[in-house]
Parts: structure tokens; C-alpha cells; sequence
């Protein structure tokens, strides 16, 4: 075989993985916007207006933080049933690596939304949102100056193309504006130095560990952090008492939780975090058109325009060429 012939292989399976990388990052984003919007619908309360949507909702009352700790654990609980029966090598791990498993699952996962939904209360959905996906400038600075990814055009083109566009899509841009404390405003940048986190921590630990390790020692630690924050997990389980409740938040876990951090740390083993995260930024886009769909939810021109910048930011990212600088593989 010639080494052209090698080098041409080489590159195909190198553009197909990229597109695998991207093509996971978009599925835990259409996850996400899916969750969100089951979410809305489940536990959104039964009145005149919401009568009027197409499926109406269930109302099931759970509160917000509740909510986080409950979908944390059966997510874990699920999880780990599932390692244990197929994939029980998942968790075999050393000693030494806990800790990181264990602040990845308090930093990379509980934070993420106990900060995101501490935001809301202290501000609007539409800026917790605006503030979270944030998080693709953190990710570009530090995979630049730490990681060593080599700088290209396309990076900050598609980060400020995708920030931009999910301004515009929440009406922070041509729609009712921010609405900012500054309470509001440290924990909406906590929630993108988090997601931030989360990915960049996704990103390394990528190459040592598979994403069933890192995502069931990630929410068995979340599942112990709301249970200390909780006083124990009495609460959670007096939450779900209910068997909608129950079903609900099952559901809540498996699709907005299991399923979308489990493909979006697949999806770093293929693209760089900067691509992962600007690909991520499609669920604000994805939760407005079908919310216009099923809840009636207006559907501005500058939303219109705010998704296309997305789309683009997503098409100038994949432009950029692989890392220089790989991290190793696991021993």
C-alpha cells in the first residue's frame, strides 16, 4: 500500500469521526431541548392558556432543586443497573482516580444545574440560558492556552456566531431584553464556568476513561452531593412518592440526562471541546421551534435569524482542522 493511499485512509476515517463526534454533540443537544420541553409540559400547570396547547400539560408539582436531585439519582440508579448487567468492566477503576470522578460528578454535573436553576430564580429562563451557553468562550480561551489545541480562524468565528445566535433566539437580542441582577448575573456565570468545566473535564478525562465510567461514578457523586445538600435522601424519595411524579422524572432523567452527557462525553473523543460546546449551543434553537410547535410560543424573525447563526457556527467549526496536540489514551 502507498503511503498516499495510507494517508487518504487515514484522513477519511478521520472526517468520519469528526462527523460522529458532531453528530453525538447535536443528539445530546436535541436531547436536552426535548427534556426541557417534556419538562415544561409535565410540570407546567393545567390553566386557561395552557388548555389551549395542542397536548395539554400534566401540571405534576415538584419543586426545581428537587427536581435536579431526583433526575440525578435515577439516572444514576439506571445507569449503574445497566453497567452492572452488560458492561460491568465500566467500573473497575484505580484508587487514585475517584477523586477526579467524584469532583467531576459534583463540579461537571450537580453544579451545572443547581447554578442553572438558581439563576432562573434569581433572573428570567431566557438568561440563565443566554448566560449557561456562555460556556463556549471559556472552553475556547482554556483549550487554546491549556489544552494546546492549535488556534484557527473558524474557533472564535463559530463561538461568537453560536453566542450571538442564542441571543438572539432567547430576546436578549431584538426581543424583551436581559433581565440581570447582580446575584443573577455571578450565578449565570457560575452555570457557564461549570458547563465549562464539564466539558473541558469531559474533554481529557475522554481519553482515559470510557463515558460509561465517567458518567456513572459522575451522577453516583452528583447523587451524593444533593443528598448532602439535602440533609440526606429521605427528601428525594419523599418526592417521588407520586407515582406520575415518578414517571415523570424517569423520564426526565433517562432522556434529558442518561442519553444526552452520555453522547456529548462520546462526542469528545472525536472533536475538539471548543466544537462540542459550540454544537451544544443548537438546544436553545432546537426548544423554540418546537415550542412554537406544540405550546403556541411565538416565533420571531430575530429567533429565525438567531438559529441560522447557530446552524453556521456549527458549519464554521467543523471547518477547523484536527487538534495538533491529541491527548494520550489511557494506560
Amino acid at each position: 500500500m502507498s503511503v498516499s493511499s495510507t494517508k487518504a485512509d487515514r484522513n477519511r476515517d478521520d472526517r468520519r469521526d469528526r462527523l460522529v463526534g458532531f453528530g453525538l454533540a447535536a443528539l445530546a443537544a436535541m436531547c436536552w431541548a426535548t427534556g426541557g420541553l417534556a419538562a415544561k409540559w409535565l410540570f407546567t400547570p393545567l390553566d386557561s392558556s395552557t388548555a389551549l396547547w395542542p397536548i395539554p400539560p400534566l401540571g405534576i408539582v415538584i419543586d426545581p432543586v428537587m427536581l435536579s436531585a431526583s433526575r440525578a439519582m435515577l439516572a444514576f440508579a439506571m445507569l449503574f443497573v445497566y453497567v452492572v448487567t452488560a458492561r460491568r468492566g465500566a467500573l473497575k477503576v484505580r484508587a487514585k482516580d475517584l477523586p477526579f470522578l467524584g469532583f467531576f460528578g459534583i463540579a461537571g454535573l450537580a453544579l451545572v444545574h443547581f447554578t442553572y436553576f438558581k439563576t432562573i430564580s434569581l433572573t428570567s429562563v431566557a438568561t440563565a440560558i443566554l448566560l449557561e451557553y456562555l460556556a463556549p468562550i471559556i472552553v475556547l480561551i482554556v483549550s487554546v492556552a491549556v489544552l494546546r489545541d492549535r488556534f484557527t480562524w473558524s474557533l472564535p468565528v463559530s463561538v461568537g456566531l453560536s453566542v450571538t445566535g442564542c441571543a438572539l433566539v432567547v430576546g436578549a437580542i431584538g426581543g424583551t431584553g436581559l433581565v440581570v441582577s447582580p446575584a443573577g448575573l455571578f450565578w449565570g456565570v457560575a452555570s457557564a464556568v461549570f458547563f465549562a468545566g464539564y466539558t473541558l473535564m469531559g474533554r481529557w478525562a475522554a481519553h482515559r476513561f470510557s463515558s460509561w465510567t465517567l458518567l456513572t461514578y459522575g451522577l453516583g457523586a452528583a447523587t451524593l452531593f444533593w443528598w448532602a445538600v439535602l440533609g440526606g435522601p429521605g427528601p428525594v424519595f419523599a418526592s417521588l412518592r407520586d407515582g406520575r411524579t415518578l414517571a415523570a422524572v424517569t423520564f426526565i432523567a433517562f432522556t434529558s440526562t442518561v442519553v444526552p452527557f452520555g453522547a456529548f462525553l462520546k462526542a469528545l473523543r472525536y472533536i475538539r471541546a471548543t466544537e462540542a460546546s459550540v454544537t451544544s449551543t443548537l438546544e436553545p434553537v432546537l426548544a423554540a421551534l418546537v415550542a412554537w410547535a406544540l405550546f403556541r410560543e411565538s416565533l420571531t424573525l430575530a429567533q429565525m435569524l438567531g438559529g441560522l447563526l447557530v446552524l453556521a457556527a456549527i458549519l464554521v467549526s467543523q471547518m477547523s482542522s484536527t487538534a495538533t496536540a491529541e491527548l494520550p489514551p489511557a494506560n
